[in-house]
């Protein structure tokens, strides 16, 4: 060890007196006093932005999440849609078909009233043609009969030529006009 005399003084590496330790102590409050300072003009203005983004960026995810929820559900909604189109197009197409077999059967049931309505009229002027024709015989007969009695009357004759010119005027208009 070394000893020293009254005279020497030692020079210290750290020199520990009152007035470092003081200053040391006044420094750490100003700095502390200054880290308060600091802290209510910049940090806490800065901590306010931070947590204004932080709320914003939450508020941003949940309105993304939102709209995805959405946007799922929407696509389900079009999806049942589409589904249902192609049902209501297939009943539209089923009544649509339905409406064509009435119509048809309609036009048929016409078409046959108009066929039934057509044949009847031909009937009708057949029949009609037909009495003309019997009509017209009956006249072609009363003639052939005044024809007949002119003859007879002229050639008075008896009964038996009287039948034979009956026979030959018959065949003469032919079996069917009479059997009319």
């Amino acid at each position: 060890m070394i000893l020293l005399t009254e005279g020497e003084s030692m020079s210290r590496l750290f020199d520990l007196d009152m007035q470092l330790v003081a200053d040391n102590c006044l420094m750490i409050i100003a700095i502390f006093f200054l880290f308060l300072v600091m802290s209510k003009s910049l940090f806490n203005p800065a901590r306010k932005l931070l947590n204004g983004r932080k709320e914003k960026i939450e508020n941003e995810l949940q309105s993304a999440k939102d709209d995805m929820e959405e946007a799922r559900r929407l696509k389900e909604e079009y999806e049942s849609r589409i589904q249902n189109i192609d049902r209501e197009a297939e009943s539209i197409l089923s009544e649509a078909r339905r409406k064509a077999l009435g119509n048809e059967n309609q036009i048929i049931a016409n078409a046959k009233e108009e066929a039934a309505r057509i044949l009847e009229r031909a009937r009708v002027e057949a029949e009609l043609e037909k009495q003309k024709m019997s009509d017209d015989i009956k006249k072609e007969i009363v003639s052939v009969a005044s024809l007949m009695a002119g003859k007879v009357v002229a050639a008075s004759i008896d009964t038996t030529v009287q039948s034979q010119l009956i026979d030959e005027t018959l065949k003469e208009m032919g079996e069917k006009t009479w059997l009319n």
